[in-house]
């Protein structure tokens, strides 16, 4: 599969002509109201509150949602090199080869090189990561770049880990079910004894509410030391990534079957816009996002998430908007 540059990507001019961007509306939807408190009543139950002082937005300063959320694909593993190694070694016990602990290095260093051009003297990193043995890898050596007082914190998360292909695999019946893949779609189609791409957006649909709410309540650091400086790391998989990328800005399936693989040891930013949402045109140029995959349309709802606040809604969207419904004719109608 064709991979994205590995080469740091530069951050795009905010002068980058919006299209049809930004219709501000005090609309909020439950979906996306991530940073946003709560709405409480005045004799709602408030049990647990004492011990979790975090809990009552009504009383506690609602702490500020990360810069970035850099998402990392684990570097070159020894299945990248050899298939065959699937066959007699399970998947979450597949390592990393000298160069992908090379690549996991570089991406450090390019994480911080990129932090670092902010300006800010209380940056910080935490670490959400696949619990397979090449991804814990990665987070090792990529932590390299980061002394220990710039960590803020780190957690193993399963429901990161890669989409299951069956435990022990055959390489001829690899072979044929990828061939049948082709034919039936990606993102349906399940392996025998293993998952689909449908399945693991499910499990990540579990993994974004958690993380949802760990930056609602500012689970970074601890309460008077939260700054807007954070950068989350999800270090991950290929597909896995993908599929969180879907979730998170409601691509459609066509949409998602267009994307390419990221480079291993490669990233893509997810950085914090003008209006408090993440946009991957905040870090990346539109060259880069059309190499990964993305069409007009997802650009051009990129480009009004860099200004987009939580909570509002897209209407001129052309992936969620009514032009979805092309069969209509108005003017007969009328």
């Amino acid at each position: 599969m064709t991979s994205i540059s590995s080469t740091l990507f530069q951050p795009s001019s905010p002068s980058l002509t919006h299209r049809k961007l930004h219709r501000s509306s005090s609309i909020r939807c439950c979906e996306d109201t991530v940073g946003r408190p709560r709405v409480q009543f005045k004799h709602q139950e408030t049990n647990g509150l004492a011990t979790f002082p975090e809990k009552n937005l009504n009383t506690v300063k609602l702490p500020p949602r990360p810069r970035r959320i850099i998402l990392v694909r684990h570097g070159q593993s020894e299945g990248n090199v050899d298939e065959s190694v699937y066959t007699r070694v399970a998947d979450n016990k597949i390592g990393v080869t000298d160069r992908g602990v090379v690549e996991a290095e570089e991406c450090g260093k390019r994480i911080r090189k990129m932090i670092e051009k902010d300006g800010a003297a209380d940056w910080k990193v935490y670490f959400y990561v696949s619990p397979y043995r090449r991804t814990l890898a990665t987070v090792r050596n990529l932590a390299k770049a980061f002394e220990r007082s710039r960590i803020a914190g780190w957690r193993e998360e399963p429901r990161l880990r890669e989409q299951d292909f069956g435990n022990f695999q055959d390489r001829e019946q690899m072979r044929i079910q990828k061939a049948v893949r082709s034919l039936y779609g990606r993102f349906f189609y399940r392996f025998p004894n293993g998952e689909s791409a449908a399945d693991v957006y499910d499990r990540i649909t579990g993994f974004r509410e958690t993380l949802r709410s760990d930056i609602d309540i500012g689970r970074f650091q601890p309460p008077g030391e939260q700054s807007p400086n954070m950068n989350l790391v999800i270090v991950s998989h290929g597909l896995t990534l993908r599929v969180f990328l879907m979730r998170w800005y409601k691509w459609t399936v066509e949409q998602f079957e267009g994307l390419h693989n990221m480079g291993n040891g490669n990233m893509i930013v997810m950085e914090k816009g003008y209006g408090g949402r993440y946009s991957l045109l905040m870090h990346h140029t539109e060259e880069e996002l059309r190499e990964f995959g993305l069409t007009d349309e997802m650009l051009s709802d990129q480009e009004w998430q860099k200004m987009a606040k939580p909570g509002e809604l897209n209407y001129d969207s052309m992936m969620t908007g009514p032009s979805f419904f092309t069969h209509f004719d108005d003017e007969k109608e009328a």
